[in-house]
């Protein structure tokens, strides 16, 4: 499963593809569990098959409807949400304690990089207060939740780069009725997935 390793001081960078959900989950919650006091950080780049996954607060009414996607119950913080490809999944496997981060301070960061990256192509993102992720206008253009376990995280953050937003229609994003999504294709990215991914990950590192 995992193809490429790339060191970065102390922060490992593991480039994976598509990947099923479940398997991904389970290999992040062995990750956490597995690691030592010098195991280094890493960070998973990749890509789910469609996927809606919802959150330890999850409640099942913010699923509108039911479709053949998938729904499954994680570990992390916070209501629904959809995966699918052409879009950029970052699983953040971090020492926090080491580190010395706290969760906040770490949701702000990972937001900062994403905002970072936008500007980089003269698009202007924003961070709510009480509603973690990033926004481009009134639409959220990533998501971000989090796993806490002794003192290190998993799970990540997600951003829409080219994809079917269709499946957003069935949910009620991160809990929100109404809430608008939308993507780096439509505000003006022409960059393909690979080039957003690899400026992501280096704006993740600049920050982390």
């Amino acid at each position: 499963m995992l193809l490429s390793l790339a060191p970065h001081a102390s922060l490992l960078t593991r480039k994976l593809g598509l990947v099923e959900y479940l398997p991904a989950w389970q290999a992040m919650q062995d990750f956490t569990a597995a690691r030592g006091p010098d195991t280094p950080d890493e960070l998973w780049l990749l890509e789910h098959p469609p996927v809606y996954t919802q959150g330890l607060a999850g409640k099942p009414e913010h699923l509108l409807r039911a479709t053949d996607i998938p729904v499954v119950k994680i570990d992390r913080g916070g209501q629904i949400t959809y995966h699918g490809p052409g879009q950029i999944v970052v699983y953040l496997l971090l020492d926090l304690k080491r580190r010395n981060i706290g969760v906040k301070e770490l949701v702000r960061r990972m937001e900062q990089a994403v905002i970072d990256l936008l500007a980089g192509y003269s698009i202007k993102a924003e961070r709510r207060d009480k509603a973690p992720g990033v926004y481009v206008g009134n639409a959220k253009i990533a998501a971000l939740g989090l796993r806490i376990k002794n003192g290190c995280c998993y799970h990540g953050l997600c951003l829409n780069v080219d994809m079917d937003l269709s499946p957003y229609a069935a949910i009620n994003p991160c809990g929100y009725e109404g809430l608008a999504v939308t993507q780096c294709r439509d505000v003006g990215v022409t960059d393909n997935l690979e080039v957003v991914g690899e400026k992501l990950i280096a704006r993740l590192k600049q920050n982390l």
